[in-house]
């Protein structure tokens, strides 16, 4: 090499190293959350995880698991909140993702409500009626896997791509005749309406679903100690709820911080959460959830997502993107 051109090369690789060494040194990571109501938003206001590891932790508000994993893809967000059906498309898509904490079993927490008047008293009856769903979301994934199972073709209903806020707003404007959708927008819709099916009742069709965190695997195996901070921040918030959630009222501070991350009111915070099962750390561990049961319902979900297009491929097997090694490492185990 020409001497000027390697003083050159060296010149620029010294010139690189402060800016590597403070990129390895940075402890700051960029959380996707959504506005589902769930003890995380307790970890999100009280710091504890930024205090007990230095990190920096910025909290980015998305509309939906599909806008969690597209950011995700980007490499601008580190970790997210996820629910079941984007997990399992990202995962189809081959992002190097790995679910480590289950958030909730949805339960009853998500539903399908038809506005009052609109003529609409079961599945068969959403034929030619609008309805609003964010894509890609667990609550689409139960939408189209209950008009399957009741023999109705999807293709004759009018279903319409809305993030959350948009659903409340053409709710509100009548635009729409049913929604299958989470809280807050759910308490909204059920003030006018009336619930036809649930989260909980698809599940038991067959098709259960779950809320959960997502990581980069790569991000998450380089930092392991904050994976392990936040995985006992997220179980300390889920013991508070499970201990308390029964006396909260609208004005108990733990209410007043989920409904500001959320933008829910805070007298319908209780209720909602109450539709929520929300695993112990054992729980975690079991077969239901990441001892297997999770990267089962991917797998089915996933099946389904293929037979409605959403992904191209079905993965032999979904628990290479499943990890306990953090709840295990947080039980000392």
């Amino acid at each position: 090499m020409h001497p000027s051109r390697r003083t050159l090369v060296l010149a620029l690789a010294l010139a690189g190293l402060p800016g590597l060494a403070a990129a390895q040194a940075r402890k700051e990571v960029t959380f996707a959350h959504q506005d589902m109501l769930v003890p995380l938003r307790l970890v999100m206001e009280s710091g504890e995880v930024e205090k007990a590891t230095g990190y920096k932790i910025n909290w980015r508000m998305f509309g939906g698991g599909g806008d969690v994993i597209r950011a995700m893809a980007s490499g601008d967000v580190q970790m997210g909140e996820v629910g079941s059906s984007p997990l399992t498309a990202a995962a189809s898509q081959g992002q190097d993702i790995r679910l480590f904490w289950i958030s909730a079993d949805i339960a009853d927490a998500e539903a399908l409500v038809v506005r009052n008047g609109s003529g609409v008293n079961s599945l068969a009856d959403l034929k030619g009626k609008r309805v609003g769903v964010p894509f890609v979301s667990t609550a689409h994934y139960q939408l189209m896997a209950a008009l399957k199972t009741a023999g109705v073709d999807a293709r004759q209903v009018n279903v319409n791509n809305m993030r959350p806020p948009e659903v409340a707003a053409a709710w509100e404007r009548g635009d729409i005749d049913a929604t299958f959708i989470w809280d807050p927008v759910l308490s909204k819709t059920k003030a006018t309406g009336k619930v036809i099916a649930t989260s909980g009742s698809v599940g038991k069709m067959g098709h259960p679903t779950f809320e959960g965190i997502a990581v980069n695997a790569k991000w998450a195996a380089e930092n392991e100690g904050f994976m392990v901070a936040l995985v006992k921040a997220l179980d300390r918030a889920n013991n508070e709820v499970r201990a308390g959630l029964k006396g909260w009222t609208p004005d108990s501070p733990q209410v007043k911080a989920i409904a500001k991350w959320t933008k829910a009111d805070p007298k319908d915070v209780p209720a909602a959460m109450s539709l929520y099962a929300f695993p112990t750390l054992q729980d975690q561990l079991s077969a239901q959830w990441l001892g297997g049961g999770a990267a089962k319902a991917m797998s089915n979900t996933a099946q389904f997502l293929k037979e409605q297009g959403r992904v191209q491929e079905v993965k032999p097997s979904y628990t290479g993107f499943v990890t306990d090694v953090y709840v295990k490492k947080a039980l000392g185990k």
